[in-house]
């Protein structure tokens, strides 16, 4: 057992009771996640030991890129990756000869990128067979959220095998890309965890936030209020300290999995890590302050961050998630180096921001997935009834969320709505909320649309707008003004709600059978069956 308490990101929902891991868990067994079904072929978690046992296990997928030839950091790297991610569907990356990089005498010599980019591998991290649908990924992220294995503390670990400080620290000896032309610098914090602790109380809390290469030993990085290590930086600052900060770069890829995630307040990341894997997460105190770190990383940053305005340096621009380059070049926040750790010929792990339409990145493809399953039970937790599938497009990192419910009173697509925006996990997401009867797929944006053409009316209240709300400091549809970090700590969102629920305002109809709208055209089920079993007959293909 820890000596100090390990949490994770603030709260979307209250936390829930301490539990094992149950390997039996099945549809039926009275689990939180109870409303998985039967097509979930449940796994028991997988454990990978490392970032090297999860490369081996892409190896033997057959889904790793392994690129040998010699490519320049200096942007070509990040454009390789770019145009790999594309849709989706391409693989991951291990790239092992980079210019300046490839010498006998490198530090580290590799790159790895791309290792969550699709939903195949999402379904390896979390147990479940590599071709499931994505609503089970969805089902596993809620089943994993109301689970907890604590982690362990060990004396040392892999990561140890080399600790440099002083003159030895020098952040340029990895091999860290210029991810795109217009990006400030060297991003080194794109898919690392950044660790830091409440100093009342000792809570520790891992996310992924940017940060760049300044100097050999200074790490400039976007700190914001909003977020759990800006509530962490400002309580030390309040006591006239710097604040402790390790940043993670190379792990089991449930790491950057529950390092990205709104985790639930007074749950911590490494507890859900083992709940995914199955197994306690071995941590190791860090050199140079009490943070706790996986032992078996690849490198480990260690610093401080002062609250000094002195101490500041420029930072950004960045290409962020929208797909657009966001946070102008400004003086930000420093981590001060102070230590790093690492491994024997470490291997760095990265990965580009930003999506744009057809060019996804695996932040943004696990984010679909991971907002999905918050979402979905913050609705539970608020009592939101009929929830029956909840879906986030990797287009959008969970900008726009589309929920589909059984519909049984009047006002509970406006309930989900308010459910969410009321969360916490709402600060960078759920702008766009859209509420869809159970007879649409909501993962069919042709099924959306129609629904959206023909069950939604202003008039009768189906678009409905909360503005002035609190909201993502990224998204450039909101004026530059309205989202000064510094000022105001987030940024100004309007949202909305479109509800495209059949309206139970509306009279049921004798010209409808009784009912509130006139039947679909779709056929009845006796003559599609009659249809479907003569198909081949026809002449058809299946």
């Amino acid at each position: 057992m820890l000596g100090c308490r390990v949490v994770g990101h603030a709260g979307e929902y209250p936390p829930m009771p301490a539990t094992e891991v149950d390997p039996d868990f099945s549809p039926t067994n009275g689990s939180p996640s109870s409303t998985v079904d039967a097509s979930c072929d449940w796994r028991e978690p997988r454990v990978f030991e490392d970032l090297r046992g999860w490369i081996d296990a892409l190896k033997e997928e057959d889904t790793l890129q392994e690129i040998d030839v010699e490519v320049d950091w200096n942007c070509e790297l990040g454009t390789i990756a770019r145009k790999a991610f594309g849709t989706g569907e391409g693989p991951a990356i291990l790239f092992k000869n980079i210019t300046g990089y490839n010498e006998d005498s490198a530090r580290c010599s590799q790159l790895f990128t791309g290792g969550m980019s699709n939903y195949s591998r999402l379904a390896m991290t979390l147990g479940l067979p590599k071709d499931s649908p994505a609503r089970d990924l969805v089902l596993a992220t809620r089943y994993y959220l109301s689970q907890r294995v604590e982690p362990t503390q060990v004396a040392t670990g892999p990561v140890k095998e080399n600790i440099l400080v002083g003159d030895s620290i020098n952040l340029f000896d990895f091999p860290v890309p210029q991810w795109h032309r217009e990006d400030g610098g060297r991003y080194i914090n794109t898919f690392q965890a950044t660790v830091t602790m409440d100093p009342d109380t000792g809570v520790h809390n891992l996310g992924i936030y940017r940060g760049m290469i300044g100097q050999r030993d200074t790490l400039p990085v976007l700190l914001w209020r909003a977020q759990n290590w800006g509530v962490h930086f400002q309580k030390w600052a309040e006591r006239g300290q710097k604040m402790p900060v390790a940043h993670v770069y190379g792990w089991e890829p449930s790491l950057p999995y529950c390092a990205s995630a709104p985790v639930p307040t007074g749950v911590s990341e490494y507890d859900v890590m083992g709940a995914i894997r199955g197994k306690p997460v071995e941590l190791v105190k860090c050199e140079t302050n009490d943070l706790l770190v996986p032992a078996s990383a690849e490198i480990v940053v260690e610093g401080y961050i002062d609250p000094d305005p002195s101490t500041f340096e420029m930072e950004g621009p960045f290409g962020e998630y929208p797909g657009y380059f966001g946070g102008d070049a400004g003086p930000k926040h420093v981590t001060k180096v102070t230590c790093i750790t690492h491994r024997n010929n470490p291997i760095f792990r990265g990965t580009l921001e930003g999506t744009l339409p057809k060019m996804l990145n695996e932040n943004s493809v696990m984010s679909s997935i991971q907002r999905a399953g918050v979402a979905w039970n913050v609705l539970e937790r608020a009592g939101v009834p009929g929830v029956t599938d909840v879906h986030c497009s990797p287009a959008n990192n969970g900008t726009t969320v589309f929920i589909q419910l059984n519909q049984t009173y009047r006002g509970q697509a406006k309930q989900a709505a308010a459910a969410l925006w009321g969360s916490n996990s709402a600060h960078l997401r759920y702008k766009n909320v859209w509420v869809l009867d159970d007879d649409i797929d909501i993962r069919d944006y042709g099924a959306v649309d129609w629904a959206f053409a023909y069950r939604v009316n202003a008039s009768e209240d189906d678009i409905v707008f909360f503005p002035a709300n609190f909201g993502s400091l990224l998204d450039p549809s909101t004026r530059l003004k309205d989202r000064d970090p510094m000022l105001f700590g987030t940024g100004k969102w309007c949202r909305v709600l479109i509800d495209a629920t059949i309206n139970l305002d509306f009279e049921p109809e004798e010209q409808y059978g009784g009912k509130r709208y006139p039947p679909t055209v779709a056929p009845h089920k006796a003559d599609m069956d009659k249809v479907n079993a003569r198909w081949k007959e026809y002449g058809f293909e299946e």
